[in-house]
């Protein structure tokens, strides 16, 4: 055999070799036929991703059949504006996500209990306590989930009325969310989200709230993160922006803390925000 041929037989393969290794791969991180009657094995899940703590909603979604649940252990919500002072602290809300197809997922939001405190002028401070508003998610992921450098999802919120009086308008309120994230080199992450809230303002009706976000992040250390986020909504009175800075702890694939603060820049927004939280998938 000439000298060619033995280079040509040899390159054909190395090609055949490398078409089995990317049919083989294509076939690994083919998960169609996993559903959450049937779960996705441990050893084919990918990253966890969370949907706090951040404003940005996360394009991703949980692997089919497996279940996140992303909670505050406690938050604090302060603001003057108008004259006035509104105090809020809640316990416990939670995220509790379900993994169904390879690209799609269910979640519920619920918060078990939350005390508000208003003060008018100089007049007497009002006060409401009891859980809030429950909603309903459903999330589809475009592309991205499984790896590349930008990633798509939709997010349906139905809003349900469930607030203990005095917490809630006791309305049905919608919204439709576009989250998108992206690669920046150098170890940064950006994201970023726009969305149309359809809510209940009361003798107005209903009317389109539209809102936006932006968010920058990168590893501190192996296991700690940090972002800095930029968020605006506009169509309900004042326009409302925040800055929002928050750090995470990764403890293992499966568990991440996570603590931040919420400044409002426009008056519209309310004043500071803090939150500590935990997210883990089972």
């Amino acid at each position: 055999m000439t000298a060619s041929r033995r280079h040509a037989r040899f390159s054909l393969i190395r090609l055949g070799l490398l078409a089995s290794l990317v049919t083989a791969a294509g076939a690994a991180a083919d998960k169609r036929e996993y559903s959450f009657a049937n779960p996705t094995p441990d050893a084919l899940l990918r990253e966890m991703s969370t949907d706090r703590p951040d404003a940005t909603e996360s394009p991703f979604t949980l692997d089919a059949g497996h279940v996140q649940i992303e909670m505050d252990a406690a938050n604090f919500m302060h603001d003057r504006s108008g004259g006035g002072r509104t105090r809020q602290w809640g316990l416990a809300p939670f995220n509790l996500r379900f993994g169904v197809r390879q690209n799609l997922e269910v979640g519920v939001f619920f918060a078990p209990y939350i005390h508000v405190s208003e003060q008018t002028g100089e007049g007497p401070t009002t006060t409401a306590h009891g859980s809030g508003d429950t909603t309903l998610r459903a999330k589809l992921n475009f592309w991205g989930n499984d790896g590349g450098p930008t990633a798509l999802g939709l997010l349906v919120d139905l809003k349900l009325p469930t607030a203990a009086r005095g917490l809630g308008n006791e309305r049905f309120e919608s919204a439709i969310t576009l989250p998108f994230t992206f690669e920046l080199g150098g170890g940064w992450k950006g994201g970023a989200m726009t969305l149309i809230e359809i809510i209940h303002t009361g003798a107005g009706g209903y009317r389109p709230v539209w809102g936006n976000t932006i968010t920058f992040g990168h590893d501190i250390t192996k296991e700690v993160g940090g972002y800095l986020e930029l968020t605006s909504s506009a169509g309900d009175g004042r326009y409302a922006v925040t800055c929002n800075v928050g750090f995470t702890r990764r403890v293992d694939a499966n568990t991440q803390f996570d603590c931040g603060v919420t400044f409002g820049i426009s008056r519209a927004a309310p004043d500071v925000g803090l939150f500590a939280g935990v997210s883990r998938r089972f």
